[in-house]
């Protein structure tokens, strides 16, 4: 996936996405950080989004997270960015705030250097919240911004499509 790909095709992980979404009637939100957007951007591509998509955030600095998500710092405890723990905690509150059956999360270092937090570039952590939860911790191993970008994309997409296929419609 290239981060400004022209082609019209949705991208089949989102297109398979929508079309579970669609089928319950159920809707969806997300948050991210490193990712920048791109994976709500996947889902708004598909045509008929509108049907399933309620909102998508960036929540890459702290006081955006206070202000998007409502988690306040003393609120967190020791509880920091960049892991499993933590995005499911974005993704519940998420779903809390909006309302929506599904909420997804996204939490990494894209690189080329470390986050503040000392996680290597390429380390993501994803998490899924609906009927069912899911959480994954990925490390592509690469140093290159847009493509640990696209890469946690496409992790978080794949880790939906497996939720949404677990859950009972």
């Amino acid at each position: 996936m290239s981060m400004l790909d022209t082609d019209p095709t949705p991208h089949p992980l989102a297109a398979r996405c929508a079309q579970l979404l669609q089928a319950r009637r159920q809707t969806v939100a997300g948050c991210a950080s490193s990712a920048g957007g791109l994976i709500t951007a996947t889902l708004v591509a598909v045509p008929g989004c509108s049907a399933f998509f309620v909102s998508g955030c960036v929540a890459y600095a702290p006081e955006a997270r206070e202000y998007l998500l409502g988690m306040r710092p003393e609120a967190l405890g020791d509880l920091r960015p960049c892991t499993e723990a933590y995005a499911l905690l974005c993704a519940r509150q998420l779903r809390a705030r909006l309302g929506c059956d599904w909420a997804l999360a996204e939490t990494g270092a894209t690189g080329p250097t470390p986050n503040p937090y000392g996680d290597p570039p390429g380390r993501a952590c994803l998490a899924v919240v609906g009927p069912v939860e899911r959480t994954l911790a990925i490390a592509t191993g690469d140093d290159r911004r847009a493509a640990n970008m696209a890469a946690f994309a496409n992790a978080a997409l794949g880790l939906f499509a497996d939720a949404l296929s677990a859950a009972v419609s």
